[in-house]
Order: structure tokens, then sequence, then C-alpha cells
């Protein structure tokens, strides 16, 4: 065996997509590898005996260099090499994650009588989140709410926010989000661009995202935390029911504050309870 790595982040994540690049001491390059799933390098040429320069890089990390010696078994017996992610701050590992319900909510915040605020959250819904491996842009991001979980805490309310005049919950029952592309806006924060589908309409959505870090879980597998919000207008949804006040205000406010709390689960699946 030529050349043995091990690529990882520094959280311990496989960096599947990193290429070693091996130099000897003039700077002509000898032999490139690039790391499986694993993280893991294993390229089979033998090496001239010496001293080498070892040139470690992936898209979104700051490359990592080090000398490694080449005795006599023709062997260059790298390590573990641990990258820094560009900006600072360790990604999810690539791949599948899924959305935890029981310990994510889904929030909205609406005025109301223009002097306080109605905040509701909806108790159903389901999504999947696909990490790209090599750009993290090209990640992707699906989401289904049932509209008739809305809860405001008031039953009169609720049954009328599920009603025709709003959600039309019956002819309309789920609330989609499909995501079409990412834009980062700093070291942790991405723009998620989307289409929100609602009462019959589709709409070019953005979510401002902030992602908190990963872990274990204490209720299983290894878990991603994010934190969205957006604004929504009602009216951009055929939602266009409001009664107005004597004094001119209106009941009910416009906008939407949405507020997005998510644990998300490495994985097609959700552990088993």
């Amino acid at each position: 065996m030529g050349l043995t790595a091990r690529i990882r982040t520094r959280d311990g994540w496989a960096v599947s997509h990193a290429v070693v690049t091996v130099a000897d001491m003039t700077g002509a390059q000898v032999l490139r590898a690039e790391a499986d799933a694993e993280g893991a390098v294993r390229d089979a040429t033998p090496m001239e005996p010496g001293a080498y320069t070892v040139i470690v890089t992936a898209v979104g990390y700051a490359p990592a260099a080090s000398s490694v010696i080449v005795t006599a078994s023709r062997r260059a017996e790298v390590g573990s090499v641990t990258l820094a992610r560009q900006g600072g701050t360790e990604l999810p590992p690539p791949g599948p994650w899924t959305v935890d319900p029981v310990h994510s909510s889904v929030a909205a915040v609406a005025q109301h009588l223009g002097i306080s605020s109605v905040h509701g959250r909806f108790t159903e819904f389901s999504g999947s989140i696909e990490i790209a491996p090599d750009d993290v842009t090209k990640s992707r991001v699906e989401a289904v709410i049932r509209a008739a979980s809305i809860d405001t805490g008031n039953g009169v309310r609720d049954g009328h926010l599920k009603s025709p005049d709003f959600l039309d919950a019956e002819r309309f029952p789920e609330i989609t989000f499909r995501s079409t592309g990412l834009t980062a806006t700093g070291s942790d924060r991405w723009t998620v661009h989307g289409e929100l589908g609602m009462h019959g309409v589709v709409r070019p959505v953005d979510l401002d995202l902030a992602y908190l870090g990963t872990g274990p879980g204490p209720w299983g597998g290894t878990r991603a935390a994010f934190r969205a919000t957006t604004e929504l207008h009602r009216e951009d949804f055929a939602m266009n029911y409001n009664q107005v006040l004597q004094a001119g205000i209106a009941a009910i406010g416009t906008t939407l504050k949405v507020e997005l709390d998510i644990q998300a689960v490495q994985g097609e699946s959700l552990p088993a309870a």
C-alpha cells in the first residue's frame, strides 16, 4: 500500500470528497488520490523513499498540509487529517436527515386588533433534508404540514382559521414547502429559496436559516438543530378575509411571522421509540 490517510472534520465526520496530493521536495506531484465515502484514502502506488509534502483539499474546507517520510517500506502513512471548514462552522455530515416533529415546532404570529399578537402552531408535520456532499448550497429540503392541525389555544378561532375564510383545510389539507436552492449569508446562516403551497396557491418564499449545531441526541440518533424565520402575506395565498372594526383597525393582521425550530435526525427515518 503506497498511501493511507483518514480525512475528518473537527467534529469527527468523514470528508468524503477530499483530495490528497503528494509532492516531492522539488514540488513535483507524484500521487493524487480521492477519499471514499468513509473519508479514507488508500492508494497502492509504491513511493520512493524520501521526504514528501501532503496537501489535503476539499470544497468548503481550508487546505491542510503536512510532511511525511517514506521509508524502505515505500509506504506513506499519513494518519488522520483534520480539516477546518472555511468560516469556522462545521456542518452536519452529508446525506439524508429526517425532521423529528416531537422535538420541533412550526409556529406563526399575527397581529390582533393592532395592539397584540396571536400565537399559533401546527402540531402535525413532517420533513426531510438532503445535505449535498460536495456543495452545501445544493442541499434540498421538503416539508408537509397538516393545515387542520393549527392550534392557537382557542377552539372557536381555530375553527375559523380552518374554514374557507383562511386555510380551507378541508379542500386544501396540506401546506407544502420544497426548496429550490440555498444562498450562504454567513458562516452558519443561509437563505433557503423555495416554493410554498398553501390554500391552493404556490408562491416563492425565502427562509432565513441559522444552523445551531450537531451532536448525539438523548432521544436517539445523531441530531442537527436549525432555526428559520420568514414573513408571509395572507393575500399572496388568496386569504383576503378581514373584519374591520369601527375605528378602522383590522381585527387580524395580514402579515404572518413564521418561526421554525427544527431538530433533524441523521438517516431516512426516525429512531424507534
